[in-house]
């Protein structure tokens, strides 16, 4: 057992202590601020303050960060250490405090702090310590951790660490079931006479076709993804867009048609399922609780998963709502301008709130890559979407890590527009993925 002494137990050392201890060893970090138990300790000990006591110990001088309260600009100067970045550097037995460093990162310090949002009103990535610096595209908390596991054992060759082994969890949004089906008489008839106007004849034959079942809807991937998951022996996600206001980017089929509840009803019975809420939901918290509802209703599950449409979130408020209405899984945390490690780490992790200094019950999954990211905002082919996703999959296969995927149905159906992601898809999963775990 690993004790670890600090002159001052303050909740986020706890928090972090806790996230490292889970991810480097099979039991738990004891920390302690009595400085004869912490002498007296037979075993490997960690000395986290800003004095060494003496030899035998691992010493990691402490900064500040992890004793103060509230949320302030952080000087941070990174510097290169094994070829990566690294920042707070100190002296002792580990070159930067790594504690303090990594709580920085995950607990997503830089998004409490004032500046102009993006055009969707979230915290732009542009903002980021890890755009800035170049390292938004590794995960360099698993990075880290691998480095400091080296420095323990060569101070304690007999400390015990945890086996690391990679996972990947294919998520799905489900923004726009169908392209044709299930939208009403209405929209069916606006979507008819918008194509005659255009001159979108293709359009038009093709809308007709699959409205009397002679053509499978282009944003059906529903089957597809059954055989894939299948054959590939995987356990998906899948989060449901169940808007009851149909406007702007809230353009799902409403939950109150049968299309949509037989849609869920059908992935609730072999996958997990979790509500993908609304765009209008962040200006209305009445929205978010009455969408979670229209998802148990149809699942007949209590709904405890949620990513946000748009990636659209504020912290600390969207979170603090998501655990008022019962969810304890979030797989929002990525961004939804450009792929890459948002929170510098590829496991998952508990929320810590910082404006009240806690840890929550909240549950971050983090994801790394999201088809559209890759189509709509890098402007990336196949090719180069293939190339980026293979990146993140060889490193975080290193590091023994999580991989999150998000992929959205209108990518993955019959549209032309989407063939050759489909099949980058099936190959990813097929040829990486399946026989390589």
């Amino acid at each position: 057992m690993l004790l670890l002494y600090s002159p001052y137990i303050s909740p986020r050392l706890s928090y972090i202590v806790d996230f490292i201890g889970k991810e480097l060893f099979d039991e738990p970090i004891t920390l302690t601020s009595d400085k004869k138990r912490y002498a007296l300790h037979p075993g490997p000990r960690l000395n986290y303050s800003d004095a060494e006591m003496d030899d035998a110990e691992f010493f990691l001088q402490s900064t500040a960060l992890l004793q103060e309260k509230g949320v302030h600009p952080q000087e941070i100067d990174c510097f290169e250490l094994n070829f990566h970045k690294a920042f707070f550097p100190t002296k002792g037995d580990f070159p930067f405090d790594i504690f303090a460093a990594a709580f920085y990162l995950i607990s997503r310090y830089e998004e409490y702090l004032p500046g102009i949002p993006d055009e969707y009103g979230r915290f732009d990535h542009t903002r980021s310590l890890a755009w800035r610096e170049g390292f938004l595209d590794i995960p360099l908390v698993n990075i880290w951790l691998r480095e400091f596991r080296k420095a323990l054992a060569r101070k304690y060759p007999g400390l015990v660490f945890r086996h690391l082994s990679f996972k990947f969890i294919p998520t799905y949004d489900i923004d726009v079931a169908y392209s044709y089906l299930h939208k009403g008489w209405k929209r069916s008839l606006g979507g008819l006479l918008r194509s005659l106007s255009k001159g979108q004849w293709g359009e038009f034959t093709q809308r007709i076709s699959v409205l009397r079942g002679q053509q499978t809807d282009p944003y059906d991937a529903y089957e597809w993804l059954d055989s894939l998951h299948l054959y590939c022996r995987l356990r998906a996600y899948y989060f449901f867009l169940a808007a009851a206001r149909q406007k702007g980017v809230d353009r799902n089929i409403s939950p109150y048609k049968q299309g949509l509840q037989d849609l869920v009803r059908y992935h609730a019975m072999g996958y997990r399922v979790g509500i993908h809420p609304s765009w209008h939901s962040g200006d209305k918290a009445s929205v978010l609780k009455e969408e979670i509802e229209w998802m148990e209703c149809m699942t007949e599950k209590k709904v405890t998963r949620s990513r946000q449409h748009y990636i659209r979130f504020t912290l600390p408020q969207t979170y603090r709502l998501l655990i008022k209405y019962g969810i304890q899984q979030d797989f929002s945390m990525g961004y939804g301008s450009i792929n890459g490690f948002r929170a510098s780490v590829a496991s998952s992790f508990y929320w810590y709130d910082l404006a009240n200094e806690e840890k929550t019950t909240l549950r971050l999954f983090p994801f790394c890559f999201m088809d559209a990211n890759s189509f709509y905002e890098q402007h990336d082919t196949p090719a180069q979407a293939m190339k980026e996703l293979m990146h993140y999959y060889h490193l975080i296969r290193k590091v023994g890590g999580l991989m999150v995927t998000v992929w959205h149905n209108t990518f993955l159906g019959s549209d032309p527009q989407f063939a050759d992601w489909k099949k980058l898809y099936e190959v990813f999963l097929k040829d990486e993925i399946y026989w390589d775990t």
